[in-house]
């Protein structure tokens, strides 16, 4: 097998130390060296120089948890690092410790084995780690609105029923004046804002109930949950401002398409980064986010169709995305969707559409062009031949007789 690097080192990182093997071959001779560092600061820097004084020029370790960030940070200043995925890499069965498991690592390193997974620059890891915990802090208020749903239920006021935000305006002062000890819904009724569309008389049905202490403390926990989470939302979004001065542009280029806000701009650039050399085509991109089937089969046979996990945080913004964009009336996005539903159905539909617009995406980051609406036609007018023939089908299966003439200029 061909030797790619001869001096090289396999990591295998853990919480509390990390397993290096040192690779070197000289005049055809391989030589190996295993030792073993702390994961402290002092560990690492102490790890750095054994590899540097070891003549190490290219560096892997596996993608586990979180520990190897903080590796990665005090090495790639001075080697060519690769980042593995634990499942591409595995030993043989039967040869499981930390010491085989460095050296492995190593050898697939020497003869360039080992595919390396996308991590992207210092300032994206940054704006990455921002909006994920905004994500993540938005779901946590979303659960707490869901609790105090549960406990208005329990209590039987039906506020949800009448209102469509418990959160808006007319549902916060319901809820402050309940925690407040307020329980007539004559009361709570003078409280909501005139806008909403059901009728008085429905409203005073749908506040009355029958509140305990228990329900007004378990409102008041939540509310003050919700309100802390929606403080320190506010904070994120002014760090994600400040940091976004770098990559502005990408952003608002990203916005030009149809179902892409500015929050959903962040997060894809936070994903993917701005600098598209990275992956080779947009299909590689489609690819590495799990937007394609998997190609799964034996015996002649297709077992499995299903999309791989890929990146579960672009891929759930970009679904979400493609729900807004095919409301865009006579656009290629909506077009597309409804010719693969009647298909494919409306699950797989969708998912098709987040990959073209994470292929649109790519385009975009890559050549700095806005995004160019092809309009709702433009796939009737490629498939010109297709669709006369689908339409001619389609009457003749009821019982049509179809004579097709080409219309005279």
């Amino acid at each position: 097998m061909e030797l790619k690097y001869k001096r090289c080192a396999g990591l295998d990182v853990h919480q509390k130390n990390v397993v290096a093997s040192a690779r070197m071959v000289d005049n055809g001779k391989v030589t190996e060296e295993v030792r073993t560092f702390e994961t402290t600061t002092r560990g690492l820097l102490e790890l750095s120089s054994w590899l540097e004084a070891a003549g190490c020029t290219h560096v892997a370790m596996e993608a586990t948890g979180v520990y190897w960030k903080p590796v990665w940070h005090v090495l790639e200043s001075k080697f060519e690092l690769v980042l593995a995925n634990a499942a591409h890499i595995k030993n043989v069965p039967g040869r499981k410790t930390d010491v085989a498991d460095a050296v492995w690592i190593a050898d697939l390193l020497a003869h360039g084995l080992i595919r390396g997974s996308f991590v992207p620059p210092t300032p994206i890891q940054d704006l990455r780690a921002l909006m994920r915990t905004r994500k993540q802090l938005v779901r946590e208020a979303a659960r707490n609105t869901q609790r105090i749903q549960k406990a208005l239920e329990d209590a039987n006021i039906k506020l949800t029923s009448v209102v469509s935000d418990i959160l808006g305006k007319s549902g916060r002062a319901v809820l402050d004046a309940l925690v407040a000890g307020e329980a007539d819904p004559e009361k709570l009724v003078e409280l909501t804002s005139r806008r909403l569309k059901a009728p008085r008389e429905v409203l005073v049905e749908a506040l009355r109930g029958s509140v305990r202490e228990q329900h007004r403390f378990l409102i008041k926990v939540h509310l003050g949950q919700v309100d802390a989470l929606n403080k320190a939302i506010s904070e994120l979004d002014e760090r994600v401002e400040a940091h976004l001065d770098p990559f502005r542009k990408n952003v608002e280029l990203l916005t030009t398409m149809p179902g892409i806000s500015d929050i959903a701009a962040n997060i894809i650039v936070s994903e993917v980064g701005y600098d598209m050399v990275r992956f080779p085509s947009a299909a590689h991109l489609v690819s590495w986010a799990g937007f394609c089937p998997r190609a799964d089969q034996s015996a002649g046979k297709r077992r499995s169709s299903r999309i791989r996990h890929g990146a579960p945080w672009l891929k759930a913004t970009l679904v979400q995305c493609a729900w807004a964009a095919i409301r865009t009336k006579n656009s290629y996005l909506r077009s597309q969707f409804y010719r693969l539903k009647a298909r494919v159905g409306a699950m797989k539909a969708i998912v098709a559409v987040a990959a073209s617009m994470l292929t649109a995406a790519y385009h975009m980051l890559k050549t700095g062009s806005q995004y160019k609406e092809l309009t709702g036609a433009y796939l009737d007018r490629r498939d010109h031949a297709k669709l006369t023939k689908r339409l001619v089908r389609r009457l003749e299966g009821l019982g049509l007789k179809v004579n097709v003439e080409q219309q005279a200029a």
